[in-house]
């Protein structure tokens, strides 16, 4: 009798925590159909709206969804607020730096835009990296670390305990290449969850932003921004974040006036 009821009590509290999570992932999903449905039908607020509370259920669980920025963003676009969207594409690309639309939306949006700030001349070198890098997210790069990471093992048996010279030859230099690749691959990796973990870039909200030469109300404006510009924090004073934009101009601006990507 006492282990019926313990069977019992087992099996309640297993289909009730069953039944909150499946209510859960089902609130989410709805949600998220709610929003594109509204989208759709052109109701842009409504659907900004229900996007702003899945992101917000998302947060509150520890995740993020490229897809749900991505679309949140789409629906600000279309609303006509910019700034907004320019920050949630490019919270979705952060996410997923090889989606190729989220790219070109983000490109597209930023012509909006009243700033047109040309950037500071990078080595050639440096940009290409950098391309290379976003092909994959950090997860992608991991996961292309362990199957290079593998292949190199194999070649590594293949070059010992192989008899066959063209097989050694062979195991050598593509175990060579695919070790490089190892510590080519967790290296994007780190980076990439670095720039996800540690967010030290935001859009200008503000319509109109006085960039000072100190964190000071008073001090002298050294120049604007305007809403949707992108810049990075490079410090902070209380209420202020020290910035740099694309030309490499650096100022200071108050922080309500910048969202963090």
């Amino acid at each position: 009798m006492k282990t019926k009821s313990i069977h019992t009590a087992f099996t309640i509290l297993l289909s009730s925590f069953l039944f909150f999570f499946v209510s859960v992932s089902a609130q989410s999903k709805t949600g998220a159909e709610a929003a594109e449905e509204a989208y759709r039908a052109g109701n842009f607020k409504k659907s900004i709206e229900l996007y702003e509370g899945v992101v917000a259920q998302h947060l509150s669980e520890g995740k993020e969804s490229p897809e749900i920025y991505y679309n949140l963003g789409n629906a600000y676009f279309r609303d006509g607020q910019i700034a907004q969207a320019i920050l949630n594409y490019e919270r979705a690309l952060l996410l997923d730096p090889g989606d190729g639309d989220i790219r070109h939306n983000l490109q597209f949006a930023r012509m909006r835009i009243e700033d047109k700030i040309d950037a500071s001349g990078t080595f050639f070198l440096s940009n290409w990296v950098r391309s290379v890098q976003n092909i994959f997210n950090s997860n992608q790069w991991s996961k292309f670390a362990i199957v290079s990471f593998f292949v190199f093992l194999l070649c590594l048996a293949g070059y010992l305990f192989s008899r066959m010279l063209w097989l050694k030859k062979t195991s050598f230099y593509v175990g060579l290449f695919a070790l490089l690749l190892t510590i080519v691959a967790n290296i994007f990796a780190f980076n990439q969850k670095n720039l996800r973990l540690h967010r030290e870039t935001g859009i200008v909200m503000s319509a109109a932003a006085s960039i000072k030469t100190s964190p000071d109300i008073n001090s002298k404006e050294i120049f604007q921004l305007h809403a949707g510009t992108k810049v990075k924090i490079k410090g902070t004073d209380a209420n202020w974040y020290e910035i740099q934009i694309a030309n490499g101009s650096v100022g200071w601006i108050p922080k309500e006036l910048v969202e963090i990507i």
